[in-house]
């Protein structure tokens, strides 16, 4: 029996791509191994958002060669596609698939193994305008499934490689989205996630069709399916359509992870984002309207070219004022080949550094507020995981609709079920709670 072994870089997607690609090892008969132990093949999916991604990708690479000198080294991912010729470079590595045609790995390693010549299967992404069907009937170790409902994006920010790496928008056949949904909650989970490298935009390929309309239908056809949450949507994206579904919906969550880049106008100019923070603090307000509780977390890029001190301040009180849930920060990184890279007034170092901490300061804080709210409050939370170290070994942890990772005394049947937690102590990154009860299925059928 042949074996494989995984290594995946970077962002969910890939990660739910892997899992993709071992259903396919694993129909032809493969047995998968870990990836530091002996396998026929590995497979090595990359990252390219920064230029540390393709470095690390490098490093990963070379330890799969490195542990088995005669096992069949597969590249995949954006990295693979952004760069296939520094790939097939690196002395070892036999075969290399970018961010399409993954069903033909397993012909390619057949190939292989007759011709014993290296195979360069990477294709020009921008000229794919069809979603390639990629099925994942249920996830090794999770208890929130992802389901990826769209690929690319056409928005050319300049500070991103992604549009040259995974091609243009292209949306998933909304019959399948449902199957697939269906799929995961008959194996077990109650929480689905729709995920794609620009998932909000799902739809704006299709005819008649919307995001808006996925979720209605996904929430009228699948049967059993208690949670659904939306990875990422741009403000661009949350029409009154949209919103009036969230407010509607009795299984999309009260969390909305919305990327806000920057909070001044003339950054976003620089940036290529296509919104004013008018238009962005206005859809804040109408989520508001609808949903008060809604938890609204972000992604701030900190320190792109130019950026002032009046310009990051901007951002500061943008976000202060609206009140985000939780950030993700990160200093800007130059990544070859986009056009900030190549941009005047790259910021210093040290001032990056020091305006991320200021941001970091402040997230802690609003995060803290925002979990203040439900002190005292019972949440339905689904446990994923016991805490295996450190002072709260033994709790578990899971989050609630709205995102609060709340830790409480419980145990392993709990695990990937919906349960009632009352929150005793809020604070942040986690709160504290008292386990009440499991939600009874059948009431909940």
């Amino acid at each position: 029996m042949s074996s494989v072994a995984f290594h995946t870089l970077g962002c969910k997607v890939n990660h739910y791509e892997t899992e993709a690609i071992w259903q396919l090892f694993k129909d032809e008969g493969y047995e998968r191994k870990e990836f530091d132990h002996q396998a026929d093949v590995y497979v090595v999916n990359t990252c390219t958002v920064t230029n540390t991604g393709d470095k690390k990708s490098r490093q990963v690479i070379r330890r799969a060669i490195r542990q088995n000198p005669d096992a069949v080294i597969c590249v995949t991912g954006c990295y693979a596609q952004t760069s296939p010729a520094e790939i097939m470079a690196i002395p070892g590595v036999d075969i290399v698939v970018g961010t399409q045609d993954r069903t033909k790995m397993i012909g390619y390693i057949e190939q292989y193994k007759n011709e014993r010549q290296p195979i360069n299967a990477v294709r020009n992404i921008m000229k794919n305008r069809i979603y390639e069907e990629l099925d994942v009937p249920y996830f090794t170790d999770r208890t929130r499934a992802s389901l990826k409902i769209q690929e690319g994006c056409n928005n050319f920010c300049t500070f991103c490689i992604i549009p040259w790496a995974r091609g243009l928008m292209r949306s998933r056949d909304p019959q399948e989205v449902i199957l697939q949904a269906q799929q995961l909650v008959d194996a077990g989970y109650l929480e689905i996630v729709l995920t794609g490298i620009h998932t909000g935009g799902y739809g704006q390929d299709l005819k008649d069709y919307n995001l808006a309309q996925l979720l209605r239908d996904l929430e009228a056809k699948v049967k059993g399916l208690k949670r659904l949450r939306i990875s990422s949507i741009e403000a661009s994206q949350l029409s009154d359509e949209v919103i009036e579904v969230l407010r509607d919906s009795n299984i999309v969550v009260n969390h909305l992870h919305i990327p806000i880049q920057s909070g001044s106008d003339t950054v976003l100019k620089r940036m290529r984002r296509k919104y004013t923070m008018e238009f962005f603090g206005e859809r804040l307000d109408r989520l508001r309207e609808v949903l008060p509780h809604l938890a609204v977390t972000s992604d701030v890029i900190v320190g792109f070219p130019g950026e002032t001190e009046e310009e990051f301040m901007e951002t500061y009180n943008f976000i202060n004022h609206h009140k985000f849930a939780e950030l993700h920060v990160f200093p800007y990184s130059k990544r070859t080949g986009t056009p900030a890279a190549r941009m005047e007034d790259q910021v210093d170092e040290e001032v990056k550094n020091e305006r991320v901490h200021r941001l970091l300061t402040l997230n802690d804080q609003l995060a803290r507020d925002y979990a203040c709210q439900f002190e005292t409050e019972v949440l339905e939370v689904i446990p994923e995981e016991r805490i295996k170290e450190g002072a709260e070994a033994g709790l578990y942890a899971g989050y609630s609709d709205n995102y609060l990772k709340v830790i409480f005394e419980g145990d392993e049947e709990m695990i990937g079920k919906l349960v009632k937690v009352k929150v005793t102590k809020a604070g942040y990154p986690h709160s504290e709670g008292q386990f009440v009860r499991v939600i009874d299925e059948v009431l909940a059928n």
